[in-house]
C-alpha cells in the first residue's frame, strides 16, 4: 500500500508492506529503490521480504522531483532499448539527489518507519538497489546505532575517491553487510569493489563483499532487461540470512 510521510521538502509517498502471517511486532526495513522509482517490482520484493517477518518501508526518495505515478517509466523497460529510454529520463535525478538532500530524508524515513503501526522498537535494517545502496550505506554509517543490517546490490559509486563518497563514513557504522555487486559493472568496478572491501576491513566490521559473476547492473530488477534469476535468488538468500542474523525476532 502507498502511504504519505513528511519528508525533508514536503510530503513524500511510501510503498509499505506487511508480513501475511504472524501478529507482531515485527523488525522494520527500509527498502531504497533502484532510479527507476516505485513501482510494482519494487512492491514485489517489498512483499517478499515483508514475508520473512519484518514491516517494510519504501519510501519515493525522488519526490521532490514529482509523485510515484508522474515519475513511473513510461516504456517497456524489459527490452535494452526501452531500458535505455526510461533511464534517460530516471538519471539525471540520481545526480540531483545530493548527500546534503539525501541526509535529512534518511533521518525522516527512519522516523517515519518507527512510527508505523506494529513496527518493533529497536535496530531496524536497510536494503538498497542500484543507487539505493548509496542511500542505506549512507543510513548505516549516518545512524550507526538505529541500523543492525544493510544489504546493498548492484549498486553504484559506493566507494569512489571523492572526499564524500559513501564508504568513507564506515568507520561510524556497527551494522554488518552484505553487498553483491554486478560483473563488469563500470559504476562498480573491481577496484571500487576492493576499495570498499579494505574500507570495510579497516572499520572492523562484520561484512560480505563478492561479485556476483555474470550478472548485470541491475540483475534484481525482473521488469528490465538486465534481469537475472539466478543473482537475484542468491540476493535474497544472502539478504534474507542477513537480516535474519541481526533482527530480533
Amino acid at each position: 500500500m502507498l502511504i504519505e510521510i513528511p519528508a525533508a521538502d514536503g510530503t513524500a509517498e511510501a510503498l509499505v508492506a506487511r508480513p501475511s502471517t504472524g501478529v507482531g511486532p515485527f523488525p522494520g526495513v527500509i527498502l531504497y529503490m533502484d532510479a527507476f522509482g516505485l513501482r510494482p517490482r519494487i512492491a514485489d520484493m517489498a512483499q517478499r521480504i515483508a514475508d520473512w517477518g519484518y514491516v517494510v518501508l519504501a519510501p519515493n526518495v525522488f519526490y521532490r522531483e514529482g509523485t510515484v505515478d508522474a515519475l513511473a517509466p513510461g516504456t517497456d523497460m524489459t527490452s535494452p532499448e526501452g531500458r535505455e529510454t526510461a533511464g534517460k529520463a530516471a538519471f539525471p535525478r540520481v545526480g540531483r539527489l545530493t548527500t546534503d538532500k539525501a541526509l535529512p530524508d534518511i533521518a525522516a524515513w527512519l522516523a517515519a518507519l518507527g512510527q508505523l503501526e506494529n513496527v518493533a522498537p529497536g535496530p531496524v535494517g536497510v536494503v538498497g538497489y542500484c543507487m539505493g545502496a548509496r542511500l542505506a550505506l549512507r543510513t548505516a554509517t549516518a545512524h550507526p546505532d538505529a541500523v543492525a543490517a544493510c544489504g546493498g546490490f548492484h549498486g553504484g559509486g559506493l566507494a569512489t575517491e571523492d572526499p564524500d563518497s559513501p564508504h568513507r563514513g564506515l568507520g561510524n557504522a556497527h551494522a554488518r553487510f552484505v553487498f553483491g555487486h554486478a560483473d563488469h559493472d563500470r559504476s562498480m568496478d573491481p577496484d571500487a569493489v576492493a576499495r570498499l572491501g579494505q574500507a570495510l576491513d579497516a572499520a572492523g566490521l562484520d561484512a560480505t563483499n563478492e561479485i556476483y559473476t555474470g550478472a548485470p547492473h541491475g540483475y534484481s530488477m525482473a521488469d528490465t532487461s538486465a534481469f537475472h534469476p539466478e543473482a537475484t535468488e542468491r540476493h535474497f538468500r544472502a539478504l534474507r540470512e542477513l537480516f535474519g542474523q541481526t533482527l530480533p525476532a
